[in-house]
């Protein structure tokens, strides 16, 4: 199994975490960069250890300070381990920054990822509209990250994203979210962790870790009445051909 979207540099220690997902069924992890540091750091874990791949970005709460250094994402993306750029997007439920400056960020980094032929993870919070806007200008491969926003799946549906989903489609509340994990199309399926955020139920109220995205793996089997180990299969699949994975 792989874990498409954590951040391990926020796991605590990374050889124990990976240690425990490796045990767990959990050969691959997706680690994000949310910033400068925070990317070269993703970019660092993923040379050094086995298994692990980068995608980094600056994520619109970071917007409103280093979205002025986008120049130094550059060198960072152009590493083989980094497979993508993101995570990016819009987030007006949090406002860290205004809705202006988000839109600024975001379309300049749709902008390198086309032109470095990557893929982007978006973060989209309470911005449907504005974040389908902005990707209907972006011709490469999507991936909506931890997805939230049923508003936003019909886009998905029509434009072939890969949706994401994360611990809280296993919420007791999050049955919205299970019906949308039922539409999903089976080649545009991903499953990810969000670590250490987002613990799925069984693990609610502990920090989260890669290790862990084997119970939304399990809960999404069921909202689609799918084999767990065949949806496991599937969704390897997917990661690999939406990140160039080797």
């Amino acid at each position: 199994m792989i874990d498409t979207h954590a951040h391990l540099d926020a796991c605590g220690e990374v050889e124990s975490t990976l240690a425990r997902a490796r045990a767990a069924g959990v050969a691959r992890v997706l680690t994000i960069g949310t910033g400068i540091e925070s990317a070269r750091h993703a970019r660092d874990l993923a040379r050094t250890h086995e298994g692990v791949f980068a995608a980094v970005g600056v994520d619109p709460h970071q917007a409103h300070a280093d979205g002025a250094r986008l120049d130094e994402l550059r060198p960072v993306l152009e590493d083989d381990r980094v497979v993508a750029v993101g995570e990016t997007g819009l987030d007006y439920f949090h406002r860290a920054a205004s809705p202006e400056r988000q839109r600024a960020v975001f379309a300049a980094q749709l902008e390198l990822a086309e032109e470095l032929g990557k893929p982007v993870v978006v973060h989209t919070r309470d911005a449907d509209d504005d974040t389908a806007a902005a990707l209907a200008r972006f011709g490469g491969t999507v991936v909506l990250h931890c997805f939230s926003q049923p508003g936003l799946l019909p886009d998905a549906l029509e434009r072939g994203y890969y949706v994401s989903f994360a611990g809280n489609v296993t919420y007791p509340k999050a049955a919205e979210l299970r019906e949308a994990a039922a539409r999903v199309p089976p080649d545009r399926l991903l499953a990810e962790t969000d670590a250490p955020y987002l613990a799925p139920q069984p693990k609610r109220g502990q920090p989260n870790e890669p290790a862990y995205v084997m119970e939304t793996l399990a809960v999404l089997a069921a909202a689609r009445g799918d084999d767990p180990a065949e949806l496991e299969r599937q969704i390897e699949a997917n990661a690999a051909a939406a990140f160039a994975l080797p």
